[in-house]
């Protein structure tokens, strides 16, 4: 069975999403950002902090290329794994990309009291730093072959659209029909 990847922008919802969606499923769930804390024992913060991001996008590369090779887990990506076309590559392969997405000022609403998101941690305005990141990766973001803007949705709302998706591109099997549905 194909993997269901989750890509998009920090604060889309994909961990969220894709804990809810796992579930639904009864499927491995895996976040690459927990992924990478745990290989490296270090948290994504610590991380960029010591070593700097060119020291996470090879981490994440590794973690990215073992969960590939896996199958049938619903997987959160980090915001920019979409940036490395290997990356993009490997999860391709045996998974169908699900993009999620929302507007900058929800994602700078849901993001704005956390510290661990070491991109935005920059002096200056955060929901400009989101609106110019967001522009700078359209273009990765684009190779997602179905996409959810989850920002006037519940995650249970979310999971609905996904899982329509997946059963009518024949992904996963129809959910069976129950007695008083008929």
């Amino acid at each position: 069975m194909k993997n269901i990847v989750l890509i998009g922008f920090m604060g889309t919802g994909k961990s969220a999403v894709g804990r809810r969606l796992a579930a639904r499923l009864g499927r491995e769930f895996v976040d690459t950002d927990e992924e990478i804390e745990r290989v490296t024992g270090k948290t994504i913060a610590q991380i960029f902090a010591r070593d700097g991001e060119i020291r996470f996008r090879s981490e994440e590369a590794l973690v990215v290329k073992k969960i590939a090779a896996r199958e049938n887990l619903v997987v959160a990506t980090g915001g920019g794994v979409v940036l490395n076309p290997e990356n993009v590559r490997a999860l391709q392969k045996n998974g169908v990309l699900i993009g999620l997405t929302a507007a900058p000022e929800i994602i700078y609403r849901r993001v704005k009291r956390k510290r661990n998101r070491p991109l935005l941690n920059v002096p200056g305005d955060v929901l400009e730093r989101i609106k110019t990141l967001l522009a700078e990766r359209a273009g990765a973001y684009a190779v997602a072959e179905f996409t959810v803007d989850t920002g006037g949705l519940t995650v249970d709302g979310v999971v609905e659209r996904i899982v329509a998706y997946l059963e009518e591109r024949g992904l996963i099997p129809p959910a069976p029909v129950r007695s008083a549905d008929k």
